[in-house]
């Protein structure tokens, strides 16, 4: 079951007042961590990346020279519509789908192989890692309505990793937009499976997540 990775580079980055994925990490473009990644993954045979009309040549630019036959392609407003590209410019061939923020610069190569393993063997999976904060849940006004139990809860990152009949399967049994395509699968009833990640996987969302992450990489 040949795997390709999808990048999802269409924000804007209007919280970082720039665009993170061309913004220098420890010398390269954020954007390049990520693509490195997936081109040193050893279950990943291409990679497709959906970004704004405006970035194509810049993203091309930063993939010039990859390990791994790139494509770029036009993502959407919405981060499901950019997923939705990815696939279209999948080739046919192509069964499993990892689909992977590429504004989370430091997930590895291991990781992403890990992704693919558990999609062939379950049909879906991501990312995680067991919360260790309390979490509450509240209505509009702040009011607390409960606390659900810690040692069930997980903080999901990407890259999460589908087969792409399934993948596509959700996309298409509602137009509703949701924070991660996890959440598409678990409406269909299908199983997504969890495996443990790395806390220095983080999401470049803020400045201090761009310092963050350089000090990570040292």
């Amino acid at each position: 079951m040949s795997a390709a990775g999808i990048l999802l580079a269409a924000g804007r980055g209007t919280r970082m007042g720039a665009d993170k994925l061309f913004l220098e990490l420890c010398g390269r473009p954020v954007l390049a961590w990520a693509l490195d990644a997936f081109a040193a993954a050893t279950s990943i045979e291409q990679i497709v990346i959906a970004t704004r009309a405006d970035a194509v040549a810049r993203v091309k630019s930063v993939a010039r020279g990859a390990a791994a036959p790139v494509r770029v392609c036009v993502g959407g407003d919405r981060r499901r519509d950019s997923v939705l590209a990815g696939l279209g410019a999948l080739p046919p061939e192509v069964a499993i789908a990892v689909v992977h923020d590429a504004a989370r610069p430091l997930v590895t190569p291991a990781e992403i192989d890990e992704a693919v393993r558990q999609a062939r063997r379950h049909g879906a999976a991501t990312i995680g890692y067991p919360a260790t904060d309390t979490i509450k849940r509240a209505d509009a006004t702040g009011r607390i309505l409960e606390t659900p139990p810690r040692d069930r809860l997980w903080a999901v990152q990407t890259p999460q990793a589908f087969r792409v009949d399934l993948l596509r399967r959700a996309h298409q049994a509602t137009e509703d937009d949701v924070t991660d395509d996890a959440a598409l699968v678990e409406r269909l009833g299908e199983p997504v499976v969890i495996y443990p990640g790395s806390r220095r996987n983080i999401k470049i969302t803020t400045p201090e997540d761009l310092l963050l992450a350089e000090a990570l990489l040292g």
